[in-house]
């Protein structure tokens, strides 16, 4: 492995420049931040604040520009919740609050905005306690309303089948919409409990019981993870308009019934969305009740069962009418090695197969820490090569494409201490989504040509009114534009030095 290692930094050096030009200026570049690791336990809240903010620091410096944050794991909250009691995830014990009366959710949005990065909160739906967790908390749904409730192989889960279940995630949704200045509203791969083999799943007699003009269990089970994601759609859509949904489902729809890539389904042979958790993804793309999707392809190059390239090939011919993100595990990646290239992991590899593909906006990297310890240098590689320039984020015009105003009063001056400051006001704005919420800084020298399509004209992505250039040539041209929430660029705005 060290022999890879200093190989793929040697390729590395001589890749970057060919590389860097290629960045897209728009494109989704996430990580995950769990709290199911453990990662928290045993820690202070200061101890996690500090944690947490040396990995919101390190991401910043590779050009991470979306955090995935993990506040619901089974009916619990790491946040201050009506409803749910804290995670045992976060303080050890289920129902016990974070010490000095902190918000980990309120505390993540607000260290995301900061690095002008955005925060998805990313719950569980169904599952209402892992196998580990031995002791409920009173106030959990679980103990409060238990004829709601099925186990399932040692997890307890909301059944699918209630509507009052689907009404109470609704309810939780809701109220970290009301609460939280979130960008996103995520969901991961857990929808029905992953099959056990000889464990069925005992909801035959709500079947029975209800059901609504179906005769197939499965199509039942199905349409009830459909309407969730419905009611979902439209509860964010109506309480507030911007914030983006999304899925993280496995990385498989379906296994082909021919061994081919087809509409059918992947040339895989592993477990599956459609059939095995309930969940059809595709179904809810062609509906538009998702906003991005994140397929978790987390095997390598080469996996017979589940083939990298094959996968990103399947989704991006056949679910790619949303914005379509691939799910990269890091540490898998680098423990592999590139099948046309033994002298390298298949970080490289993979990076140019996605960003190949059409209907591929970006990534998103299982999970930050893993992106932190820098496994095989793949943080290196983000920073250096993949993430060199700044990118917006990916357009969503099913949700807005109206741009925002452009800055207003902007202006460049020389100080002898500090160098050049840019400063500009923000346009005015009659309502939320028409509102400014940051601003792009792009440098062009004397007599280049101004391409905003360049991302390695941009200086920085801000939420401010000033910008300071330590040291700016005579001639020098700046351009300065706004972002509304869905990152609509306005029309330009152009100060000389």
């Amino acid at each position: 492995m060290k022999r890879i290692t200093s190989l793929f930094l040697f390729i590395l050096t001589f890749s970057m420049a060919a590389f860097a030009i290629s960045n897209p200026k728009r494109e989704f570049r996430g990580a995950w931040i769990q709290c199911v690791n453990g990662q928290y336990l045993g820690k202070t809240p200061a101890q996690i604040r500090q944690m947490l903010s040396d990995q919101l620091d390190t991401l910043q410096q590779c050009g991470i520009n979306a955090i995935l944050f993990q506040v619901r794991a089974e009916g619990d909250a790491l946040y201050n919740s009506s409803f749910e009691p804290w995670s045992r995830f976060l303080t050890g014990t289920q129902g016990k609050a974070p010490s000095d009366g902190w918000d980990p959710l309120a505390w993540m949005v607000a260290e995301c905005h900061k690095r002008e990065m955005e925060c998805h909160a990313w719950i569980n739906p169904y599952r209402a306690k892992t196998k580990t967790t031995k002791d409920l908390s009173p106030t959990h749904a679980a103990v409060r309303y238990p004829e709601r409730i099925f186990e399932y192989d040692g997890l307890y889960i909301f059944n699918p089948a209630l509507a009052e279940n689907r009404l109470y995630t609704c309810m939780i949704v809701e109220e970290i919409l009301n609460h939280y200045d979130v960008d996103g509203i995520h969901m991961d791969d857990y929808f029905y409990p992953y099959p056990v083999a000889g464990v069925p799943m005992p909801d035959q007699r709500y079947f029975e019981a209800d059901p609504r003009g179906f005769t197939d269990i499965a199509d039942w089970r199905r349409d009830n993870v459909n309407m969730l994601i419905r009611d979902l759609h439209y509860l964010v859509r109506s309480v507030k308009p911007w914030v983006k949904f999304g899925i993280s489902p496995f990385g498989i729809y379906r296994n082909s019934p021919d061994g081919t890539n087809s509409k059918a389904g992947s040339a895989t042979s592993g477990t599956q969305n459609y059939d095995d958790l309930y969940a059809d993804i595709v179904y809810w793309v062609k509906q538009g009740w998702v906003d991005y999707n994140i397929p978790q392809i987390y095997w390598n190059l080469g996996t017979k069962a589940a083939d990298y390239e094959v996968l990103v090939h399947w989704w991006n011919d056949y679910c790619g009418g949303r914005p379509l993100f691939i799910g990269q595990d890091v540490e898998r990646t680098v423990q592999g090695v590139d099948p046309s290239n033994p002298n390298s992991h298949q970080m490289l590899v993979k990076y140019d197969l996605q960003r190949s593909l059409p209907n591929i906006k970006g990534s998103c990297q299982w999970y930050a820490a893993a992106v932190v310890n820098n496994p095989g240098n793949y943080r290196t590689a983000l920073q250096k090569m993949y993430h060199s320039a700044p990118a917006l984020q990916p357009l969503m015009p099913y949700i807005d494409s109206k741009a925002p105003g452009k800055p207003q009063n902007v202006h460049a001056k020389n100080y002898a201490m500090t160098g050049t400051v840019i400063s500009w006001e923000a346009p005015r704005a009659k309502k939320e989504m028409d509102a400014a919420r940051q601003y792009v800084i792009y440098q062009f020298d004397k007599g280049e040509k101004i391409r905003l399509d360049n991302p390695e004209k941009i200086l920085a992505i801000t939420s401010g009114y000033t910008y300071t250039v330590p040291s700016a040539k005579r001639g020098t041209t700046f351009v300065i534009t706004a972002l509304d929430r869905l990152q609509n660029e306005s029309k330009p705005v152009k100060v000389k030095m």
